[in-house]
């Protein structure tokens, strides 16, 4: 579920300032972590009443927090909020905006269990830091299933805690009740597409269109997630009308599918120096994304064939890799799907454009980050 190879690039972008009125997403960041570390002081506070055993959970979550991501839900959630008219120093808003980072990180604890990830952002995965602290400790059990049972556990309570931060952010009451009934839609909205997306390969599709499945598991995943719901969150609680909510969504939800396909590309063909990822790391992992939808959709039988047989193989070499990627590339999915992310490119900036935004800088600061989320880099 993750955006983080695009994040990189739309963060290094984000930072240059729009021209003639530099934006400095770097003090937003700021802002969004210091919320953070207001939330995990009380946290620990309450683990630490609880159990001084519970010490090494606290500093799991507090590391995997603050380990410098790229803050792209709340900063959507701070511009929706920007654009509907709510004012720039409301800590409340950046409060708010930052629960976006609880879930994020629930939903990525739980996603690296899933795809049995041994790291995250150079870093071990959760489950596999507790499986480790259970090996140092000398324990007793199974320590792979001790560090599952810990992830699931971590997991659940970034979740919960998403929901109180959101809150007791300090905003008024009637601000976040207009906004808290699309933020649990949110989380059902994320939880569903992982499920469509870890039930793509397991299942024997016949009838179904492959290339719409894989869209429906994008929207749903990544998609909404990421831009339209963070959007429309923060301009619900700055009371924005029905027409900025929808013109929210027609900007989001495209920019959105975007942003997934551009990672799908870096997922493939991306620099592991830039990615920070394993060359052919999403093909290992078996991700049945829209490029290899479209793969299959016009590949040779033999191709076919050896897509089905080796994607998905967590033992992939760099031979297996480069024959995976000529498939790919000779069946041209690569150039149709460059030419989607042009067409919702030109999609969400139309519908940008046409947007009553109340906030012109809002304006220019989502038209670069549209910018650099659907740039080619590779």
């Amino acid at each position: 579920m993750s955006l983080t190879r695009t994040a990189q690039a739309l963060d290094a972008l984000a930072a240059q300032g729009s021209p003639g009125n530099p934006v400095d997403e770097e003090q937003l960041r700021q802002r969004v972590d210091t919320a953070l570390n207001r939330f995990l002081d009380r946290q620990d506070a309450a683990l630490s009443a609880i159990s001084p055993q519970l010490a090494p959970l606290a500093v799991a979550l507090r590391d995997f927090l603050l380990d410098g991501g790229k803050r792209l839900r709340p900063a959507f959630c701070y511009w929706g909020w920007r654009g509907a008219g709510g004012g720039a120093g409301e800590d409340g808003a950046v409060a708010a905006a930052a629960a976006l980072e609880l879930l994020q990180a629930s939903a990525l604890v739980h996603d690296d269990l899933i795809d049995r990830s041994d790291t995250r952002r150079g870093l071990p995965s959760v489950h596999r830091r507790f499986e480790a602290l259970h090996a140092a400790e000398g324990w007793r059990g199974d320590g792979a299933q001790y560090g599952a049972a810990s992830a699931v556990l971590l997991g659940d309570m970034l979740l919960c805690w998403s929901d109180e931060l959101i809150w007791d952010c300090g905003l008024d009451r009637d601000a976040v009740r207009r906004a808290k009934p699309l933020f649990d839609l949110m989380r059902t909205e994320v939880m569903a597409g992982q499920y469509l997306d870890m039930l793509e390969p397991a299942a024997a599709w016949t009838g179904d269109d492959p290339i719409e499945r894989a869209r429906t598991v994008i929207h749903y995943k990544s998609a909404k997630y990421t831009v339209e719901r963070p959007l429309q969150i923060g301009g619900l609680l700055a009371g924005a009308d029905p027409a900025l909510t929808a013109a929210y969504g027609a900007f989001g939800l495209p920019l959105g599918e975007a942003f997934q396909l551009r990672d799908d590309l870096l997922g493939v063909y991306g620099d592991p120096a830039v990615t920070g990822k394993p060359a052919g790391d999403d093909l290992r992992e078996g991700k049945r994304t829209l490029l290899v939808a479209e793969t299959l959709a016009s590949c040779s039988a033999p191709d076919a064939r050896l897509l089905e047989d080796l994607l998905g193989s967590p033992d992939l070499g760099e031979r297996e890799v480069a024959l995976l990627r000529s498939v790919i590339t000779r069946s041209g999915a690569p150039d149709r799907v460059e030419g989607r992310i042009t067409a919702l490119r030109h999609e969400s900036l139309t519908a940008l454009d046409r947007a009553p935004l109340l906030d012109p800088e809002a304006r220019r600061v989502l038209h670069r980050l549209a910018d650099a989320a659907t740039a080619r880099r590779y």
